[in-house]
Parts: C-alpha cells; sequence; structure tokens
C-alpha cells in the first residue's frame, strides 16, 4: 500500500451571468497523464518543498492566517490554480484588492517557470511584490485516494470566488482544454459520455450544484465541518457500492462501483 501524495485544489467560482447559479473553472487533463488522463477536474496538483518555503511568510497577506498544517496545501493550491488557469489569488503588496487580470497576464511566464521548478512561490512573490491572498480560499473538502488504488493522493480541496475579470486559459501541458461550466452541467456532460469526471469530482460537483450563488456555496462551506473522505467498498443487494461517511456533507453517500468506472 503507497503512502498518500498530499495536494492541493482550487474550486474556483463565479455567478452566472443569469444570477441563477455558479460557474466553475475546471480543466481537462492530458491523456499522457498517468493519474485521471483525459478528465475534467479542478485546477491543482503535488505539494511543492518550495511550498514550504519559510520566506513564504513574508508574503502573505495580513488577513490570512492559516495554522502550520493547512499553509503549504494552501500555498500549493493558488500555485497550481495559477500554472493550471492563470488565475491568480494575489494582492500587490500594500493592497487590499487582489491582482487584475491585466496584471495576471503579465505575470504569465511565471506559470512554466513555477510548474518547471525553475522557481518556487517565494521568489515569484518577491520579485513582483505580491501578497498570497490565502483569506479568499476556504477549506471545501479533504479527499484520500483509497488505499486499494495504486497512486494514491491526499488532497485537500479549497472554494474560492474568481477574482473579478480573470477568464482563466489552460496551460497546453498538463491540461489541454478549459471550460466555465456549471456543476449541474458537468454532470450531465459526464452521464451522456461527453465528458470522463472521477468519483471525487463528480461527488463535489454534485454538493456545488445545491448552491445559487458563490456566496451561498462560502457561507455553507465554513459552516461545515471538513470530514476526511476515504471511500471504500461495500458489497450491497444491489452490488458493490463505493461508500463515504454519512457526514461529510454530501447528500449521496453509497454509488454503484459500476457507475464510477463508467465515468
Amino acid at each position: 500500500m503507497s503512502s498518500p501524495i498530499p495536494s492541493s485544489t482550487i474550486v474556483i467560482a463565479r455567478d452566472n451571468q443569469l444570477g441563477t447559479g455558479i460557474e466553475i473553472f475546471m480543466v481537462v487533463r492530458h491523456h499522457q497523464i498517468d493519474f485521471a488522463s483525459g478528465a475534467l477536474v479542478f485546477p491543482g496538483g503535488k505539494v511543492s518543498k518550495s511550498d514550504f518555503d519559510a520566506d513564504l511568510r513574508k508574503q502573505i497577506h495580513a488577513d490570512s492566517k492559516p495554522d502550520e498544517i493547512q499553509l503549504p496545501l494552501m500555498i500549493a493550491a493558488i500555485r497550481e490554480a495559477f500554472e493550471e488557469s492563470g488565475i491568480l489569488f494575489a494582492r500587490p503588496t500594500e493592497s487590499s484588492s487582489l491582482v487584475t487580470n491585466e496584471i495576471a497576464e503579465k505575470l504569465e511566464p511565471y506559470r512554466a517557470r513555477l510548474e518547471k521548478n525553475h522557481c518556487g512561490m517565494a521568489e515569484f512573490t518577491r520579485k513582483e511584490n505580491l501578497n498570497l491572498a490565502l483569506d479568499e480560499l476556504h477549506h471545501f473538502a479533504h479527499w484520500v485516494t483509497p488505499n486499494s488504488m495504486p497512486k494514491r493522493f491526499d488532497t485537500h480541496f479549497y472554494l474560492a470566488r474568481a477574482p473579478e475579470g480573470h477568464l482563466g486559459s489552460h496551460d497546453g501541458q498538463e491540461s489541454v482544454d478549459s471550460i466555465w461550466i456549471s456543476p449541474q452541467q458537468a454532470l450531465s456532460d459526464a452521464d451522456n459520455g461527453k465528458l470522463k469526471v472521477i468519483f471525487p469530482t463528480r461527488m463535489n460537483l454534485m454538493r456545488l450544484a445545491q448552491y445559487a450563488s458563490v456566496e451561498e456555496a462560502i457561507v455553507a462551506t465554513k459552516q461545515q465541518e471538513v470530514v476526511t473522505v476515504l471511500p471504500w467498498t461495500e458489497q450491497k443487494e444491489a452490488g458493490a457500492m463505493l461508500c463515504i461517511p454519512e457526514n461529510a456533507g454530501y447528500e449521496i453517500t453509497k454509488m454503484p462501483i459500476e457507475v464510477v468506472m463508467r465515468s
């Protein structure tokens, strides 16, 4: 049994133009990647050594007060989101406003440099006079890949309102496409075979689909205790079921294995 790899992801959300629900920025993973290849996912990835750099404490916005465990996870989430989407959760030093889309676009070259470990977040934020906006991230979920899987991840999900005006774009390396999509549409496309959606993504999309606005989702997230989800298999009369804890905040806690495998 392999040890799960610490990782982070951000559910980047915005209200749709009709004001009747939310849209999520999602990317399609490259087909040659060994985990979730070709799947529609939230931007995210593994925590790197540089995310633990002590100098990063100097580049965190004053309103951000994460604990020692969450700090590197949240830094990794912001880094991975920027690498994979170009959306940056940071503020210019001494500013209370998030960076504009124009500033994020000027910082575009850093996406590849960070992804290739040619620089870390400490160097990036110091050189560009940025403070990471960890206060914009709300702890949404915590999933661990089952023990039976050959490659395992210990993933923390954070919900964040998309910075005003940030459009987002895939990197063309780890992800080959990107889209703003409602949770309901993503689930429908997965059911119809148009999109591939892995089990944790599906479950979190189902949870997101119940909210009429980003604010409603954030308020609910702040009130919901984050329970670690380590799925397990049970044999029922209807067949093998993949199960999750009943107190983890999901309406559905059991799903047929055949449905999971088909997604």
